[in-house]
């Protein structure tokens, strides 16, 4: 077998006897000097102590347990915390006591057939020990550790297995110079040093670090945390949100080695991260400190005018962090400097080792030189990148808080050129990358630093051939002119179309409801595709450009190489391995800035872009500050007075808004504004706010206003947050207003009152609740002046008479209120009526005085006497109606199910927490996201393109070190025309690959992207209104703009992540394989390494713990901001005119800090971690310069050792681009995550059922049957409608009636399927609606809806979206809208422009666009839910004579607040608290005068008929 070499045998003895021990003596002390050291028979008596040590330890520690610490009875205690990695340790003693147990006896077997010695009986000795030793080890442990509460082994255990690791790679060392020496070594003693040197390594891992399983002992050593504490701190730390960031005041030591970071990253290991666990951040790192400074130098720069920019405003933000920019510079241009240390120092190194020496010592010289320069340069990479972060996170927030106060201040002229859409673009996209641009922002000056300092490097090696590589680079440097010309246009039209889209995406999810009632939502989809589809041809050619960019400068180094080297050999400047060496480490340094070259291109193009947008954004004008003149409240009786005013929205437009506008109102006064739709009612109210541009005249205001909108614009938030709108909680008032504004009812019907929390736009609210809010704020800021645009035309009779008399005329009775109404009722009451025409103010006077005076009232007036003249005609009328069986067995029916429904009621707000998965991110999303191009195949091809990149790079460094001398006197192994050619076909095939490559990563991003953003988008427009109801439209906005940016442009890091990998390995490569003697040399190296690298991953599973759900808030935390933003440019009419700004600013500047402080943590941790990783790398490069440098001369080749050593150079670099590009990645592949959770909403029923269609002619007769119907809007929401039975006659007019929040709206959106029934069935025409298609459905019936929309476009595009008109009917459909002469007198007639949400249209304008919608599509069964709230009583009259020509044969279904809009109606429903009280027809009704249809109509009735008894009693 050949076990052991055939030695002398001497007789057998039975126990180790003199003679043997001197027979050792002699054979170890007859080599002579210190060789016995390496001799195998002495080595084999120094691991035979040893373990006869450990089976000492380990009987005494027996018997330590089992008599003086009664270890027996706490056996089997504790189940659940077991040392980590307890089994691995466990069965690698078992292991090993197996493997010394089989070499024992083939050992025995061997020499029991052959002679015997003294050697052999040690041999044997030391087996016999180890295998007893290993076992007593293992049966030990199995017996007292495998339940115990212990957090680590016992410290003489680690201590010895620790030298057991030193004796083992000794003892391998050893054997290694032996065999060198004596050319034979025994199997058997190669087999058992390996394997006791691996398992040592075990051992020490599992002993050192290997912590409780629970937690307790979390990796807290010194190099971790830079404390000497063992366990977690004693002080719970506070809440992060209550709390100043630690940096704030760490020491110079922390600062210097991030263990700042510690309490959030242990915490983070402990429990997952939630914004709370966030310090806050502190000074000018908080948005609130940053933005003073920008604002100060925009200011400086602008020299008083509003004109900002892209120079100013880059310069303002770069003064934001100044002294960061610094210290970064700083630290990169240490960087710089220490990273050419070592390719300057290689040839000096490589001829040290090939025995030229200079000075004493000069090895150790050369090894701390490398050593202290790797030191600074990795210390000075982690500062210079966390104050580069830092910068930019501190610079995004003032930029983002500077970009909302801008929105808030901004005029409405200013507004038309930028949509939402767009100003939501600059927060979430531009100032997101200009804050990225920090990573990059000193590559421009570092290169010219790089490329001096590499060509300075090259000249002291190569002399006169460093001209041509600074040719060579020039020329890189020349390539960037047209790519960067090229991306920065494609980058600009790529950003123009991203607007495009995002604007359309806003309007669409803003009126989602809308699209969904008419079937259109598959048409505007298509339209947000079309859109996407124009961006994706500028991001294909973007993301084309930047793969052959890529292309160009990966393969830059390697020919500024080709040339430089083919430079020499024209020169005839010699070649030598330590001067090609030098060179090559110089353009591997060289490399990085190269390579980072089109990032940074790309990135400077991008910002570029992004300022200049912003930048002229900042530029717009601001709504002017003094249009409205101030009226000291003690110096005059006057409130409001405008005098001579001219106003128009559109400042160039050649016919004002409003005109001639002269009134004034004293303290005190009520003032009404009446007139038709469109003759600037809302203007005039606009005007005495200073919304509206001022062409000439004065306004004049005296003390504070308040305003409530005609459409009502609600926060996000608790109902009672939004009636206090930042006013301090006064109990008795707030309860007064309350009552005033009857919303105490509707308060207990909600299961939170008052604290419940309504969706975005108030979703869960209906119309007249969101008003009756509305007002509510207003009387609870007991403001001076108020102006009402409209309000009462949202709410029921009842409560409209409630409303105007309790809080106009009793709670504000002292106030100066402006009201503008279409309610005639409330006009007598006024002191002053100001009637609206063609924006003049036509009569101005008491009720009485302009009756007579003027035709323009007495229009109004009369069509509000022929509306009352209908309610006297009705209760005159005798007519048969149903019976009474239709509604008392409903409403016996419906208490019934509100009684069941108290019982099962489960409490829960409609709006939820964002959803956000927690622990790692599943391998299912990376696999989703590589395998959704082509299902995977282009992966496998980018992986083997880098692969063959990596082997041929390597080659051909390698065939430059070795085809070339070590010194002149060495002859090359190679011709020089075949040294280069060579290594010019390895560049050029490693180019190729590259190219391979980025076109395949490219690919994969782009396909990958557009198949995401259609799988989103169909999934977001097929979700149910539930979905849009309960999720605010910033969350979903994040992820179309952010997110998607995100998968568009920044996934390429999952194949960066790969491609470190393989160069990493490469490098490992390199240094193991070059020599199998340096590999066997650098074992114990290799060893210590393997241990840090495994520390190093409990390191990364520590640090990635709080790092993952750190960049988890970040997407979660951004999605408010986005919220708020769009919130307040929505409702900065109203902000502004409660004086609420900077309540609204220290919000936004509160929820951006509440986005940085998540950010500047990650910084702060991805530091923290790979300081540590470069500490560890920069021990194990010391350790394999030591260990070459104390090699004998001679034992390896230089050459081979330089190369190891070249690329050894930049381990520290590669081992932190694997972790940091890691760490990327795991943030970026959240953005793919949070697309991947909106590709799995719950859908829709189908669109279309092909198995149960309905006839094209359906329906027919148009009958409406309700069967037990209970709807609820949600699992965890209450019962709306609590079991309706009744039937909707087809042909007839149906009218809903009732208070508000009693169920109307919710039974129409049952009846559309936007809310599915929870029990009970609709059936039309005899087809259950829930049986067939929601298109079949939605289609077929009719809808104009409470809240009036327009879309962006033209006219014809509003009316008819699906383009089935033609101009003919469209024309004819808005002439009986009373639209039509409207639409002539403009210039483009059915092309005239809509802006953004129809804004410049008038809400009532708006409600006849919606009317003549109907017309066009001229359903069977048309509802009408509120559509003639916001048109005055004329308008209205003529809507129902319009409706009542050419919908006469149709069931029609109002819904109405005002009575006379359903008396004509065959048949009327009253519903309250979702349940059916009253069903017949309106005569039958009326009869009852205890209906409670009969006393809605009286209190109508008697409100309405004041006008004309006063009117009658005056003539």
């Amino acid at each position: 077998m050949g076990f052991l070499q055939t030695a002398n045998s001497s007789s057998f003895t039975t126990g180790m006897s003199d003679s043997l021990l001197l027979s050792i003596g002699e054979k170890l002390g007859g080599a002579g000097g210190l060789d016995f050291l390496l001799n195998p028979i002495f080595l084999r008596f120094l691991t035979l102590s040893l373990h006869l040590i450990l089976l000492f330890i380990v009987i005494i520690s027996w018997l330590h347990k089992k008599f003086w610490t009664n270890g027996g009875e706490n056996h089997g205690r504790y189940n659940s915390n077991t040392l980590q990695y307890y089994k691995t340790t466990l069965f690698s003693s078992l292991g090993l006591s197996l493997f010394n147990l089989i070499l024992c006896l083939l050992s025995l077997f061997y020499w029991y057939r052959n002679s015997w010695s003294d050697e052999k009986i040690l041999t044997l000795s030391e087996l016999g020990v180890k295998t007893v030793s290993w076992l007593s080890l293992y049966l030990f442990l199995h017996i007292y550790f495998s339940n115990l509460k212990e957090s680590k082994y016992p410290f003489v255990l680690r201590l010895w297995w620790g030298l057991f690791f030193c004796v083992s790679c000794y003892c391998l060392v050893s054997d290694v110079f032996y065999f060198e020496k004596a050319k034979y070594l025994s199997t058997l003693f190669w087999a058992s040093d390996v394997v006791s040197t691996l398992m040592s390594l075990v051992f020490c891992f599992t002993g050192f670090w290997g912590g409780k399983m629970d937690g307790d002992t979390i990796l807290e050593a010194p190099l971790l945390n830079g404390s000497a504490t063992n366990g977690v701190e004693s002080e719970t730390p506070a809440k992060g949100d209550e709390t100043v960031t630690p940096y704030d005041n760490a020491g110079f030591y922390s600062l210097f080695t991030f263990s700042w970071m510690r309490p959030l990253i242990a915490l983070g290991y402990e429990k997952t991260l939630d914004l709370e666990d966030v310090p806050q951040l502190s000074g000018l790192d908080t948005a609130g400190g940053a933005l003073p400074v920008l604002n100060d130098k925009l200011v400086s720069y602008s020299r008083g005018t509003n004109r900002v920019t892209m120079t100013m405003l880059a310069k303002g933000l770069l003064f934001t962090a100044w002294r960061e920019v610094v210290l970064s510079a700083v630290c990169a241009l240490i960087y710089t400097l220490a990273s050419y240390v070592g390719p300057y120092l290689i040839d000096v190194f490589v001829q040290y080792l090939n025995g030229s020496r200079h000075f004493a010592n000069e090895g150790y010289v050369l090894v701390s030189a490398f050593t202290i320069a790797k030191m600074f340069e990795c210390f000075a990479q982690r500062h210079w990148f966390f104050k580069v972060q830092q910068a930019s996170y501190r610079a995004r927030a003032a930029l983002v808080a500077k970009i909302y106060i801008k929105g808030l201040t901004l005029s409405c002229q200013s507004k038309k050129e930028h949509t939402t859409g767009e100003i939501i673009n600059f927060i979430s996209v531009d100032a997101e990358r200009i804050g990225d641009f920090g990573w990059y922002m000193h590559d421009p000056w570092m290169v010219v630093l790089q490329v001096v300092l590499a060509l300075l490097i090259l000249y002291k090696d190569l002399g006169l051939a460093s001209i041509a590589a600074l040719a060579a680079t020039i020329l890189v440097m020349l390539a960037n002119i047209p790519l960067g010309k090229l991306q920065e246009k494609f980058q600009d039209e790529l950003m123009k179309s991203k607007d495009e889209r995002m604007k359309a995406t806003s309007e669409v999810l803003r009126n989602m409801r809308i699209l969904k009632l008419q079937a259109w939502e598959l048409k505007f989809l298509s339209r947000i595709q079309d859109l996407r589809s124009v961006e994706t041809r500028w991001l294909a050619r973007y993301l084309y450009t930047t793969a052959f960019t890529t292309f160009v400068f990966w393969g830059a180094p390697t020919f500024v190489s080709v040339v430089t080297f083919g430079a020499c050999m024209l020169m005839g400047i010699p070649l030598e391995s330590g001067k090609i060496l030098s060179a090559l480490a110089t353009f591997r340094i060289l490399q990085e800035p190269i390579y980072n070259l089109p990032d940074t291109i790309a990135m400077i193009v991008q910002t570029k872009v992004s300022l200049d947008r912003i930048a002229s954004f900042l530029s717009l004008d601001d709504l002017p500050p003094d249009v409205v003149q101030k009226i000291p409240v003690s110096s005059s009786d006057i409130a409001v007075e405008v005098i001579n005013g001219k106003f128009s929205w559109d400042v160039s437009s050649p016919s004002p808004t409003l005109r001639d506008i002269n009134f004034r109102v004293s303290r005190g006064m009520k003032v009404a504004v009446c007139g038709m739709v469109g003759s600037g009612k809302s203007s005039l109210l606009s005007s005495i706010l200073g919304e509206i541009p001022k062409i000439y005249g004065v306004v004049s205001l005296s003390g504070t206003k308040a305003y409530v909108a005609q459409s009502a614009w609600i926060q996000s938030g608790k109902i009672e947050e939004n009636i206090l709108f930042g006013k301090e909680m006064d109990r008795q008032w707030y309860n007064r207003v309350l009552e005033a504004c009857s919303l105490n009812k509707d308060l207990e019907i909600l299961a939170f009152g008052d604290q419940t929390v309504i969706g975005e736009r108030g979703i869960n609210m209906s119309g007249g609740q969101k008003q009756r809010i509305q007002i509510a704020r207003a009387l609870y800021q007991d403001a001076d002046v108020y102006l009402f645009d409209d309000p009462f035309s949202a709410v029921d009779a009842h409560t409209g008479t409630h409303l105007f008399n309790e809080c106009i005329m009793r709670l504000l009775d002292s106030k100066t209120v402006i009201y503008v109404t279409h309610q005639v009722e409330f006009l007598p009451a006024a002191d002053l009526i100001l009637v609206m025409k063609d924006g003049q103010i036509k009569q101005a006077g008491r009720y009485n005085d302009i009756l007579r005076s003027g035709s323009d009232f007495m229009e109004l007036v009369g069509a509000h006497e022929e509306a009352l003249s209908a309610l006297d005609s009705i209760s005159m009328e005798k007519t048969a109606g149903s019976s009474d069986k239709n509604a008392k067995p409903v409403l016996q029916e419906s208490q019934n199910h509100e009684n069941d429904d108290n019982n099962d009621e489960t409490k829960a707000q409609l709006v939820q927490e964002e959803e956000r998965v927690k622990g790692s991110v599943g391998l299912s999303v990376y696999w989703n996201y590589i395998t959704t191009a082509y299902g995977g195949l282009l992966a496998p091809i980018a992986l083997l393109s880098q692969v063959a990149f990596q082997v041929l790079q390597i080659g051909s460094n390698y065939w430059m070190a070795w085809a070339t001398p070590v010194s002149k006197d060495e002859a090359p192994q190679v011709g020089g025309s075949t040294l280069i050619l060579v290594y010019v076909a390895l560049s050029i095939g490693s180019a190729f690959c590259i190219l391979g490559r980025a076109l395949s990563v490219v690919t994969i991003s782009y396909k990958t992207a557009n198949i995401l953003f259609n799988k989103m988008h169909l999934c977001i427009f097929r979700a149910p209104m539930s979905f849009f109801d309960s999720t605010p439209s910033g969350r979903i906005l994040n992820r179309a703009s952010t997110d998607q940016s995100t998968v568009d442009l920044n996934m390429g890091i999952i194949s960066l992540f790969c491609f470190a990998v393989i160069q990493l390995l490469g490098i490992v490569a390199v240094m193991s394989q070059v020599a199998w003697q340096v590999f066997i040399i650098f074992i114990p190296v290799i060893a210590i390494c393997i241990l840090l690298q495994a520390f190093l991953t409990s390191s990364y599973r520590y640090y990635i713990a709080a790092a993952r759900e750190l960049a988890r808030l970040c997407g979660v935390s951004k999605a408010p901001v986005i919220q708020h933003f769009s919130e307040t440019l929505s409702g900065s009419i109203t902000i502004r005119s409660f004086d609420q700004e900077p309540r609204f600013r220290e919000i936004s500047l509160r929820l951006i800090d509440g986005y940085s402080r998540p950010k500047f943590n990650t910084a702060g941790a991805m530091e923290w971690l790979c300081l540590r990783l470069d500490v560890l790398s920069l021990m194990t490069f010391t350790c394999a310069l030591i260990f070459l440098i104390t090699l004998p001369e001679g034992t390896i080749d230089p050459s081979i050792a330089g190369l190891a050593v070249t690329y050894g150079l930049n381990l520290n670099m590669y081992q932190s681009w694997v972790v940091w590009n890691l760490c990327f990645m795991e943030n970026r592949i959240i953005s793919v995550e949070r697309i991947l959770q909106y590709t799995s909403l719950p859908s829709e029923p189908p669109l279309v059922i092909e198995s149960n269609r309905p006839a094209s002619c359906w329906p027919t007769q148009g009958e409406v049957n309700i069967q037990d119907l209970q709807v609820r809007y949600g699992p965890h929401m209450p019962f709306v409608l609590r079991g309706l039975t009744c039937t909707f006659f087809g042909g007839k007019r149906t009218g809903i009636v009732g208070r508000t929040g009693s169920g109307k709206s919710t039974l129409i959106q049952t009846l559309f399927r936007i809310v599915e029934p929870t029990v009970g069935q609709i059936v039309i025409d005899g087809i259950n609606i829930s049986d067939i298609g929601l298109h079949d459905l939605r289609s077929k019936l009719s809808i104009i809806p409470q809240d009036p929309t327009m879309f962006e476009g033209t006219v014809r595009t509003n009316l008819d979206p699906l383009e089935e008109y033609t101009d003919e009917q469209i024309w004819e459909a808005l002439d009986k809208c009373q639209l039509g002469d409207e639409v002539r007198k403009k210039a483009e007639k059915l092309d005239f422009a809509v802006t953004e949400n129809g804004e410049n249209w008038s809400v009532g304008q708006r409600q006849l666009v919606c009317l003549g919608r109907v017309l066009l599509k001229k359903s069977k069964v048309l509802v009408l839910d509120e559509a003639t709230a916001s048109v005055d009583t004329a308008t209205d009259n003529l809507i129902q004579q319009t409706l009542r020509n050419h919908f006469c044969d149709s069931t029609v279904i109002t819904i109405a607040h005002r009575i006379t809009s359903v008396l004509d109606s065959d048949m009327v429903v009253l519903l309250d608290n979702g349940l059916l009280k009253e069903y017949d027809t309106p005569e039958k009704l009326l009869e009852d005068k205890s209906s409670l249809f009969a006393k809605l109509v009286a209190e109508y009735s008697m409100r309405s008929s004041s006008t004309s008894v006063e009117h009658l009693s005056n003539d």
